[in-house]
C-alpha cells in the first residue's frame, strides 16, 4: 500500500489541476490517494473520477483552517462525504474574508517595497475565493524578492512577519464536528509546523481527542526526518492513528513529491486501516 493523503490542486493553492495531481500520484506509484484542498471540496469530483479511471483508491478529503491559541492549525478531514451540507456550508463560512485579508497583505507588502503585490498574487490564483499567502509567495519569488517560498515566509509572510495578517478561522470544535458529521476522520496536519510550547501541544492533542479527533500526520513532506520519530512517539502517547502525506503543492515547491514518502513505523495503526 502506497498512501498519500495530503496534497493540493489549483482549487486552493496547488499549481496542478485535480486531474493532473491524480495522474502524478498514479505515475509515482500511489495506490491510496486523497486530495485535501484548503477549505474547499470543489476539486473532489474531478479528482475522484480521474483516480478511479487510473485504478487508484480515492479518499475524499479537505484541509480545514483552524484558529487555536492564537495560531493557525490545519485539520485534515479524510473519507468525508463531499456533498454533506454541514461540511460544505461550514467551509463556505470560513472562506469569507480571504479577499479582504489578501488586500491588506498586499498593502503591507507594498509598504515594504514590494510592487503590485496584490495584483501579482492574483495572477497565480485559479480560485479567487481561496487566495492565500502561497500565491503572494510565488509572486515574490517570480520577481526576485526571494529565492524560494521558504525564504518568503521567513522574511515576509510568516506569523511573526510584518506583512502577516491574522485571520479568525474555524474553531477546533467546529472543524472536528464538520468532519465527523460528514462521516470522516479528523487528522491534525503536520504538527511539527506549529509554534506551541509542550504544555500547549498537550492541551491541543488532549482537546482534539476529546472532540473526536483520531489521528495525526506522522510522515509528511512538511516534517523534517527527525520529526517522523517525534510524532510517531506522540501518536503512541495519545493513542492516535497515524497518517501520511506529501503536502504536495507543485513539482518544484516541495521537499517530497507525491508518493515519495518513507514508510511509517510498523507499530503505528494507519488512519486507513479499516478503509481498505
Amino acid at each position: 500500500m502506497s498512501a498519500d493523503l495530503h496534497c493540493h490542486s489549483t482549487m486552493s493553492d496547488g499549481v496542478l489541476a485535480p486531474e493532473d495531481v491524480a495522474r502524478r500520484a498514479h505515475d509515482n506509484g500511489v495506490t491510496l490517494w486523497a486530495l485535501t484542498d484548503h477549505d474547499i471540496l470543489d476539486g473532489v469530483p474531478a479528482a475522484r473520477a480521474q483516480a478511479q479511471a487510473l485504478g487508484m483508491r480515492f479518499i475524499a478529503g479537505v484541509e480545514i483552517s483552524v484558529t487555536w491559541a492564537g495560531h493557525t492549525v490545519h485539520v485534515v478531514g479524510l473519507n468525508v462525504d463531499d456533498t454533506h451540507t454541514g461540511l460544505v456550508e461550514g467551509l463556505r463560512s470560513i472562506r469569507v474574508g480571504r479577499s479582504e485579508r489578501a488586500e491588506e497583505m498586499g498593502r503591507r507588502l507594498d509598504a515594504m517595497g514590494v510592487e503590485n503585490s496584490y495584483q501579482g498574487a492574483l495572477a497565480y490564483v485559479s480560485n479567487p475565493a481561496l487566495i492565500s499567502r502561497t500565491h503572494f509567495a510565488r509572486y515574490l519569488v517570480e520577481k526576485g524578492y526571494c529565492a524560494n517560498l521558504s525564504e518568503v515566509f521567513k522574511r515576509y509572510l510568516g506569523e511573526d512577519s510584518q506583512a502577516y495578517v491574522p485571520m479568525q478561522w474555524s474553531t477546533l470544535e467546529q472543524a472536528v464536528n464538520w468532519i465527523l458529521q460528514a462521516g470522516g476522520r479528523a487528522v491534525i496536519a503536520h504538527p511539527g509546523r506549529y509554534n506551541y510550547t509542550p504544555v500547549q501541544f498537550d492541551a491541543l492533542f488532549t482537546q482534539f481527542r476529546e472532540l473526536g479527533g483520531e489521528a495525526i500526520e506522522v510522515v509528511t513532506g512538511s516534517h523534517a526526518p527527525h520529526q517522523y520519530r517525534e510524532y510517531a512517539d506522540v501518536a503512541r502517547q495519545y493513542g492516535f492513528l497515524a497518517s501520511c502525506g506529501s503536502d504536495f503543492h507543485g513539482p518544484d515547491e516541495n521537499r517530497l513529491d507525491l508518493g515519495r514518502l518513507p514508510a511509517m513505523p510498523d507499530d503505528l495503526t494507519p488512519v486507513w486501516h479499516d478503509w481498505v
